[in-house]
């Protein structure tokens, strides 16, 4: 048995972490509950999103107040483990993008009334903590005892970046055909129609699966597609699992905001998607020369805003053409 990662985890850190998540969470289901069924409208997403964005900030500050004033650790830890916190959180907020385009395409296809969306959204935002606390851990495990995962991890990284330059598929096709949707259909009894937001329905006895169950499997089966990219992505910046594990689930918090927030013009960013695949391409190839040369957290950080921002700023520029004009191109 190889020795446990570095990590500044301590049983009090993942308490006080834990904690504060819980705590989040159940403040919005009681914000859910209080509203209602209800159209999410701009104001209320960017209010959440900067809620969610002031509770990580402030995690990160109490992570270098404490780490700072610990003489076991000192300034230049917390100042080292801050750093890849931000760096962690930036990187699977960008990544987190990606996840908005698909949720759109699964409520495009299922025909999901805009009222119902929040709470299915929350529900797959607490499956999906509960994933990635699991693959964060699994990870952690293979990273200690197969040093070597690690270019495995940015192998598949950059072989994901580059494939994602490739030209785009018709996702809605592809959503028809998917194993794990066809699985579902054929072995649950199915309702035909909505039963507002809930996902079961009970029919003389007998209990019926709704469309709504459905979504929430298919938004909880494409995380575990993203986790498999953003995990890795963030092991390349720390191999501390406590750094790994908060940075992802700050993140993941506040994806339902930004979905709210993002939803009616993430259409617009039509470059975003190549800015994403120039990210995953180059954090594989951090990880596949750090032998050989280790580019620093800070200078990192810098090419993911970079990189996001040019791409988010060419799209503004040069908007893609309507569909009946792109078709006329064709």
């Amino acid at each position: 048995m190889q020795p446990a990662l570095p990590s500044i985890g301590s049983p009090f850190f993942y308490g006080v972490f834990f904690a504060a998540v819980l705590a989040m969470i159940a403040i919005d289901i009681v914000a859910l509950n209080k509203k209602g069924s209800h159209k999410v409208g701009v104001k209320e997403a960017l209010g959440w999103s900067i809620v969610w964005v002031c509770v990580s900030v402030a995690f990160a500050g109490w992570l270098w107040w404490t780490l700072a004033g610990d003489p076991a650790y000192g300034r230049e830890i917390a100042n080292e483990k801050t750093l890849e916190f931000f760096t962690g959180y930036v990187i699977e907020k960008s990544l987190a993008v990606d996840n908005i385009f698909v949720f759109l395409m699964i409520f495009a296809y299922f025909k999901v009334p805009p009222e119902y969306q929040r709470r299915v959204l929350l529900y797959g935002v607490f499956g999906a903590i509960v994933l990635r606390a699991i693959m964060v851990g699994i990870g952690a495990v293979l990273v200690r005892e197969f040093s070597w995962v690690l270019y495995v991890f940015g192998a598949f990284l950059v072989f994901t970046g580059l494939k994602m330059m490739l030209p785009e598929k018709d996702e809605a096709a592809d959503l028809a055909d998917n194993p794990v949707l066809k699985f579902l259909r054929g072995h649950l009894r199915m309702t035909n129609e909505f039963h507002g937001e809930k996902f079961f329905v009970i029919r003389d006895g007998v209990r019926y699966a709704t469309p709504m169950f459905l979504v929430l499997m298919m938004i909880e089966f494409s995380d575990v597609v993203f986790a498999v990219d953003s995990i890795p992505a963030i092991f390349a910046i720390t191999t501390d699992p406590f750094i790994v594990l908060t940075s992802n689930i700050f993140a993941i918090l506040g994806l339902r905001a930004m979905y709210f927030l993002l939803a009616d013009i993430a259409d617009r960013f039509h470059y975003l998607k190549y800015g994403l695949a120039v990210v995953l391409t180059f954090i594989g190839v951090k990880m596949l020369i750090v032998k050989v040369f280790h580019i620093p957290v800070l200078i990192s950080l810098g090419v993911v805003f970079a990189v996001i921002a040019i791409s988010v700023i060419a799209s503004l520029f040069y908007p893609k053409p309507p569909l009946d004009e792109a078709k006329a191109e064709r």
